[in-house]
């Protein structure tokens, strides 16, 4: 159903009834693509989107509701693996604007919070008083608390704090009907529930004609999670707080939660333990438990394969032996005490263990568990994997036999997984390559999924471990739970609920697990300008690898990350790169064209920077997918004036380079430099960097050779042009590293400024012309080393897209080195002492994304420099920051992690290989900022 349809059929006055109670509502054609879908298999278009700003308009939007008949789902990050957080009605967000943390007690060790704050939010606000919430699942940086209630979340150290129905001191929320009820406990610890007297009544009434049910099939073992917690609603020990956490939306809609903190131990000690794959991984993990950790995770080598073909052989640490692995957490009071723990629990063991007492190291480990569901998007096989079975648990004492039936089941269907999660707590996390792209592909997900319920059934567990049933497994229930306990679900929820308008299709009445199936079929775009090697060439494919985890949606500095700049500037849904996917999705489907302004909305704000393509645990690459809507949208059409300029600069600089001052005055003088900028689509607020007087392609001339090892020195049009002093520096350290530099055959150029604005049939020709001046050095073993990262980074990776199963860009691309890089390898050179030098480093977003920055802190590290390097984009992105439209923009990721760190560091070297970078700094704080090479040609 195309979302022109879905508009016209929707209940008369939905979105005028909600724009008449003065709701900031969202209902255009790309909100809706994007809130169709959250982590899940899911895709569900809403009516619309509300995104309520205080209580009073969440009640507003229920009356509204309750008037139309329309349902109502609630909303956080959008990280639901299980689809809880999507629905046909009317979608409330809490996330953009109640987010808040309204106050933390340490005394009383509790916070209390809005649904919509961030758990890292809350985790920063509360560690400053020396306290934090328990439960810490792998999204802590980007899911809400609101969602984690949702769920019941719990997250790897839910073996020392509970889930988080154990941390939750009271509730305020509304009901479909719109009374307000607030839940907690008194001094005495005893819950109470103010509030909807009738509905409590009800509950009362439901389960007192079940007891014998209530009291046998819950609360079996710590994760069974599936279902409502029917156990918190027993007469002898009545607690709606708990009984409502877990509830998937579906029976209230949170406002407010008043959370209880914990105080962390001060010493945390990391054992890894190896064993021979993930069947004794699990078998192993009760005995590990009994040494009191605070989390034990397992990791199966299947996913660490994917984390190597993603980002390469130095993304894994050094483990013992192994195929699979258990991570193991100590923690204590004392260093000796824990240290000794841990020494015993690798001892006691029969794997090869691995003792970690050094933070940094640590934290590089966490974050592999973190990525795990983002990087378990790509099966073993390559493929696309999904969730839908992603959470189910077991009695801990029986994980590794279920853990051997599951990879039976799995194999006997021909797919493949890589196993991970809580193990401590017999909790499993997994994605599969279901052929969904396949016809048939939803009844083999179907299939699937009945005979893994029933596995998990006769294991005695639970379909859900903390995620939620939602939409992919509410109609399994069955096979878990008898009929008589899914009749008590249905009480509950009609007591709550009767009119069925909270969050319909989950839990109760479910929605079919095959029905609404976000990536079925194959959805193709014929005619595309790049190929997609990663996704045999398919663009549904490639936008199709966000699972939508969200992680462009946190603050990704702290681990040296870059994505995603613009969501972090605006914190709008559709400046994220989750966002961008979705519309992108829709694109694919058919459902939005390419020239939709919804499309072109999303796209608008992204920077280009690549950061996704590196830290998106899926691969997802948002700048390659934007040129090629800039390509399909104005191929043979008009194009904005910026891309005339802006995106042909290297031409004009060539112009320019004859007549230098001519070309300078022009864009000086006030009438004529106005005018200028104007035609140019260039802010007025930027300065315009200068041509140089004497472009350095001019200057160069080359030496004899002397016994010098050659190399091909790509000088790019940036340093050509506007930073001559650059490349300048650049020759003089090759020579005094025992190279002769040459240039290439003719002038070259790597397109980039085509590539960014879409102009893609010029870019291949150009890109073209410059492999074949290179690819003879290249066959000769002449390596080719670049000035500008953005440059080299086209070299490197957008060749591949731009010119698929050419021997010779392939050829050149393996040639290529960063000056750092070919210095590394260059025999009996060393870096001059820079012991007595501060500083501040500001890597190219594509020297992050696509080169690697390694090598430079490496060399760096060798020379005695002391360096801050700093995470994040600079914000101008080459031509991004310098057009209309863009400057605040621009700024406000500026300000995330560069100005600071340039003002916390006045007297500081600020190094920034990227031309876009130096002239950033040089705009917004007046500071000259210099390239490696002029850093080691002190």
């Amino acid at each position: 159903m195309s979302n022109m349809l879905l508009m016209s059929e929707q209940p008369t006055g939905v979105v005028e009834s909600l724009q008449k109670a003065g709701l900031e509502v969202r209902a255009d054609a790309g909100t809706l693509g994007m809130y169709a879908s959250d982590a899940s298999l899911y895709r569900i278009p809403p009516l619309a989107v509300v995104r309520p700003r205080h209580v009073d308009e969440v009640a507003a939007a229920l009356a509204v509701a309750r008037d139309t008949g329309v349902p109502v789902t609630s909303r956080g990050a959008g990280t639901s693996v299980a689809g809880n957080a999507v629905g046909r009605g009317i979608v409330l967000d809490f996330s953009r604007h109640l987010n808040r943390v309204l106050d933390v007690d340490p005394a009383a060790r509790t916070a209390v919070v809005e649904p919509g704050t961030v758990h890292a939010v809350l985790q920063k606000a509360a560690m400053a008083h020396g306290v934090r919430f328990g439960p810490d699942p792998s999204t802590h940086p980007r899911c809400t608390i609101g969602g984690m209630i949702g769920n019941n979340a719990c997250g790897s150290r839910s073996l020392a704090y509970g889930r988080t129905s154990d941390n939750v001191a009271g509730l305020e929320l509304l009901t479909a009907a719109g009374e307000r009820v607030t839940t907690g406990y008194d001094d005495r610890g005893a819950a109470y529930a103010h509030g909807a007297e009738s509905v409590i009544a009800g509950l009362r009434d439901v389960v007192g004609a079940r007891l014998a049910t209530a009291r046998t099939e819950f609360d079996r073992f710590g994760r069974q999670v599936s279902g409502y917690a029917v156990q918190h609603l027993l007469p002898e020990r009545f607690d709606l707080t708990r009984a409502l956490v877990g509830s998937e939306g579906t029976l209230a809609v949170i406002t407010q939660a008043t959370v209880r903190l914990v105080v962390d131990a001060p010493v945390r000690v990391v054992v890894v333990l190896g064993f021979p794959d993930i069947i004794a991984a699990g078998q192993a993990a009760p005995a590990v438990v009994a040494h009191g950790p605070t989390s034990c995770e397992g990791l199966d080598s299947r996913l660490l394969d994917v984390l190597r073909a993603r980002r390469g052989a130095d993304a894994v640490p050094s483990l013992p032996r192994g195929g699979a692995w258990l991570f193991v957490e100590l923690a204590g009071e004392h260093p000796d005490e824990v240290v000794a723990r841990a020494r015993k629990l690798a001892a006691d063991g029969s794997a090869d263990a691995l003792v970690v007492t050094e933070p940094a190291a640590q934290a590089r480990l966490w974050r592999i568990r973190e990525d795990g569901a983002g990087l378990a998007g790509r099966a073993p096989s390559d493929k696309p994997a999904w969730p839908g079975w992603e959470d189910a648990a077991v009695p801990p004492e029986k994980l590794g036999a279920y853990l051997a039936r599951f990879d039976e089941l799995v194999s006997s269907y021909g797919m493949t997984s890589a196993p991970f999660g809580h193990f401590g707590d017999g909790c499993m996390h997994v994605r599969l390559d279901y052929p969904l792209d396949q016809p048939g592909g939803t009844a083999v997900l179907r299939e699937f999924l009945t005979d893994a319920a029933k596995l998990v059934g006769e294991f005695g567990g639970s379909l859900s471990g903390e995620h939620g049933d939602g939409r992919a497994r509410s109609e399994l229930l069955p096979h878990m739970y008898s009929a008589d306990a899914i009749a008590l679900f249905a009480g509950i929820k009609h007591a709550f609920d009767p009119a069925n308008l909270l969050n319909p299709g989950v839990l109760v009445d479910p929605d079919p697990v095959d029905a609404d199936v976000r990536p079925a079929g194959r959805f193709g775009v014929p005619h595309l300008a790049m190929a997609y090697p990663h996704d045999g060439g398919d663009l549904g494919q490639a936008v199709h690898r966000c699972t939508g985890v969200g992680k462009c949606r946190a603050d990704n500095s702290a681990a040296g990350g870059v994505m995603c700049p613009s969501y972090l500037a605006t914190r709008e849904e559709k400046d994220s790169t989750r966002g961008r996917a979705r519309v992108l999705q829709e694109v694919v489907r058919g459902e939005l064209s390419w020239s939709h302004p919804s499309v072109h909305d999303a796209m608008d704000l992204c920077l280009s920077c690549k950061g996704c393509a590196s830290d998106c645990p899926t691969g997802i690459d948002m700048a390659t997918y934007k040129s090629e809507v800039l390509h399909q949208t104005y191929r043979g059409r008009l194009r904005p004036r910026a891309h005339y300029t802006l995106g042909r600069l290297p031409f004009w600089a060539r112009l320019a380079g004859w007549t230098p001052r001519l070309a300078n005055a022009a864009v000086r003088l006030p009438v004529l430099g106005a005018v200028a900028l104007w035609l140019a689509g260039v802010d007025r607020r930027r300065s315009v960097p200068a041509f140089a007087r004497r472009p350095f392609r001019r200057t160069f001339r080359p030496a004899a050779a002397e016994g010098r090892t050659p190399v091909v020195l790509f000088a790019d049009s940036f340093s050509d042009a506007f930073a001559p002093e650059v490349a300048d520096a650049t020759v003089r350290v090759l020579r005094a590293a025992g190279y002769e530099p040459r240039l290439p055959s003719g002038s070259v150029c790597c397109g980039l400024t085509w590539i960014t604005t879409g102009q893609l049939d010029s870019a291949k020709k150009i890109l073209s012309r410059t492999v074949a001046a290179l690819a003879a050095d290249a066959r000769a073993g002449v390596p080719i080393v670049g000035v500008e990262p953005s440059c080299l980074a086209v070299l490197r990776s957008d060749v591949h897209e731009l010119l698929p199963g050419d021997p010779d860009a392939a050829l050149v691309a393996g040639s290529v080195h960063t000056l750092a890089e070919l210095l590394a390898k260059t025999p009996g050179w060393s870096p001059p002492d820079l012991s007595d030098v501060e500083v501040v480093a500001q890597p190219h977003c594509h020297h992050h994304a696509v080169l690697g920055w390694k090598a430079d802190a490496d060399l760096l590290a060798a020379a005695g420099a002391r360096v801050r390097r700093l995470a994040g984009c600079c914000g101008l992105a080459g031509n991004f920051g310098v057009e209309r439209g863009h400057y605040e923009v621009s700024v406000a990721v500026a300000e995330h992690d560069l100005l600071p760190a340039l003002d916390a560091a006045p007297d500081a070297v600020v190094l920034a290989d990227g031309f876009s970078c130096r002239t950033q700094v040089a705009d917004l704080r007046d500071r000259t900022a210099v390239h490696l090479a002029q850093l080691l040609d002190r």
